[in-house]
């Protein structure tokens, strides 16, 4: 039955089921964390301070989380608790985006997406960590890379559709800008909601470990610590975490500031969520194509060019600042440089994370994959507060945009210096203990 598995095309129905929570979730981080909701959200916030406070929120989930992250992955290694606190992460990032729909004050609407957020990254670090419960070593590459293909194109189809339709045509039918971005959340809810039955229903946790019949959160904490001194003695393991701490966090940054950024420099809305349409679209099949060139080219090396892209990314995001006036052929050449930004982005989005799990999956001892994915997870979910943290420094220092999106490439800067100096080290093998 395994060796079926391993050379079948297709995916299995567990594995299938496992994939459908990417195409799940990504409605949230299209429409609450990049295109409509941010948009909605900064024009809310007084003295054009949407960017700051969204920022600062972001900083807050992702702080929240990263303190409690390491306890989560390992309490969720316990026989029957991985889906237990799967769902709790789930109805909490539900509750809480349907939360938003419901109020109308900007400050609750910052504690909503703060909520949201923890629950919707939550039940993303619980779902990796599944990736060994639903498919074998072999297949492992081939499914993440599906995941991430559509997670990126499921946001981006019927739901962002009609939100888009309900944003820019609802007036017709007496649905105003407000009325339509709340209907977007509930939407988004119900997609969510809908498309995750096939996991929850389907995908069990099978491997595990027995829970200490006493002494729990003694056991929990040593576990962790053993985890982190495994990880710190691997120098392959290392340096590549250390380098995607610093690339993963400038990734994060863009993806959770872009639509922010953007308005505050007074792009259109609509225009900018066409073009992170454009992205999602672009987003699918270069996840797929990266898979491909890494096999050719090497991980490292397509890591290497993604982390270059973006560094090109915030290098013309902070020239969009200085073409706020001008006009080319009758057309705001910010909007232009915002399309191009999206069509960019889109190319190595995608890529970049799906890379970044495969190459990671050849570093670790196969026998302690799960442990040390999850811990992959868990380091990921610390990146994420110094890009936004960063961003609202420099804003809140200089009180201008296109400086915060700059100091961004500080964190690019970082992860290519420790590419290019540990560059055989990340390429060892580890040895099996």
């Amino acid at each position: 039955m395994q060796n079926e598995q391993v050379n079948s095309k297709k995916l299995t129905k567990l594995e299938k089921s496992w994939v459908l929570y990417d195409w799940a979730n990504s409605v949230y981080a299209t429409i609450m964390m990049a295109a409509v909701f941010p948009v909605f959200f900064a024009a809310q916030v007084p003295n054009n301070q949407g960017d700051y406070w969204w920022s600062i929120g972001t900083s807050i989930a992702m702080a929240i989380l990263a303190i409690s992250a390491p306890i989560i992955g390992a309490v969720a290694d316990y026989k029957g608790h991985k889906k237990k606190i799967f769902v709790a992460l789930l109805f909490l990032g539900l509750a809480f985006t349907l939360f938003n729909a419901l109020v109308d004050q900007w400050q609750l609407m910052l504690v909503g997406y703060v909520l949201s957020h923890i629950g919707f990254s939550g039940s993303c670090l619980v779902y990796d960590s599944f990736l060994p419960d639903v498919t074998t070593t072999e297949r492992m590459d081939k499914v993440s890379s599906y995941g991430y293909a559509l997670g990126y194109i499921g946001g981006s189809t019927i739901p962002f559709i009609i939100s888009i339709g309900l944003i820019q045509f609802g007036s017709h039918i007496g649905i105003d800008s407000t009325m339509a971005v709340k209907l977007s959340l509930v939407i988004s809810v119900l997609w969510w909601g809908l498309f995750s039955i096939p996991f929850l229903k389907n995908v069990q946790q099978k491997h595990y470990i027995e829970k200490p019949k006493r002494g729990v959160m003694k056991a929990t904490f040593k576990s962790i610590g053993h985890t982190a001194v495994k990880i710190f003695k691997n120098k392959a393991i290392f340096f590549f975490m250390l380098a995607y701490f610093f690339y993963i966090d400038g990734v994060g940054t863009v993806i959770n500031m872009s639509t922010a950024y953007g308005s505050t420099l007074g792009i259109n809305a609509t225009g900018m969520i066409l073009a992170l349409l454009v992205t999602q679209l672009i987003a699918m099949p270069c996840s797929i194509w990266f898979a491909k060139l890494s096999k050719r080219f090497g991980s490292l090396k397509m890591l290497h060019a993604a982390v270059t892209m973006y560094l090109f990314i915030c290098i013309i995001g902070f020239l969009m600042g200085f073409g706020l006036e001008e006009k080319w052929f009758g057309v705001d050449v910010a909007l232009v440089l915002f399309w191009v930004l999206a069509c960019m982005v889109g190319t190595v989005q995608g890529g970049i994370q799906a890379i970044s799990r495969s190459h990671f999956g050849k570093l670790v001892p196969p026998e302690n994959a799960g442990e040390f994915f999850g811990f992959f997870d868990i380091f990921g979910k610390f990146a994420a507060i110094l890009g936004p943290a960063l961003y609202a420094l420099i804003k809140g220092m200089t009180n201008r945009s296109d400086y915060a999106i700059l100091s961004i490439i500080l964190l690019f800067v970082a992860a290519l210096i420790i590419m290019a100096l540990k560059r055989k080290e990340m390429e060892i093998q580890p040895e099996k203990e």
